[in-house]
């Protein structure tokens, strides 16, 4: 018989005080990441075990044994749906790059304060062109980068966006000689 040196009608507790105590770490430090759950699950087995008196040696193996059954079965279950959530590519705002979007507000290279917008999957962004051409509202575009809180866009069909304006003439051209 397994003597280590302590009175058998002793163990029922110990084997409850450890079944609590994993599951108190189980919960509040290891955030429910079921490490320790099983073993708390098999102290408690062993715990029932010592209430009616089963030899010692079968408390420990339903505690050690029964732990590790349950740990590799808990394993396996995450593990086939673990893949399930994962995310798409990019993560935050870079998911949105090589979506497409409208230009809501004019994007103009000039316009030092940065105002024109873009609207891409639901979302309004702050734009700039990455030719450095005026885009019209309307516009379809795609966003090739994001930098910071704004995207960097290019229109879809560059024949269809107009040419970057240029600054009104300041003096009427002269007239034509005769």
């Amino acid at each position: 018989m397994l003597d280590l040196g302590i009175d058998l009608n002793v163990w029922p507790w110990i084997w409850l005080g450890i079944a609590v105590f994993f599951a108190i770490v189980e919960l509040t430090v290891l955030a429910g990441s079921f490490v320790l759950l099983p073993f708390s699950v098999s102290a408690f087995v062993a715990a029932l075990l010592g209430f009616y008196n089963v030899p010692i040696e079968l408390q420990w193996l339903a505690f050690v044994g029964g732990g590790a059954v349950l740990w590799v079965v808990a394993y396996r279950y995450a593990k086939r749906f673990g893949g399930e959530n994962e995310l798409e590519p990019g993560v935050g705002a870079d998911r949105i790059v090589g979506l497409e979007g409208i230009v809501t507000t004019t994007i103009d290279p000039d316009d030092s304060d940065r105002r024109g917008r873009v609207t891409a999957h639901g979302e309004i962004w702050g734009a700039i062109s990455s030719d450095r051409s005026v885009l019209p509202v309307g516009t379809h575009v795609r966003i090739v980068a994001v930098n910071g809180t704004k995207v960097t866009v290019q229109p879809l069909d560059s024949s269809a966006s107009p040419p970057p304006t240029s600054p009104p003439p300041q003096h009427p051209p002269p007239p034509p000689p005769t």
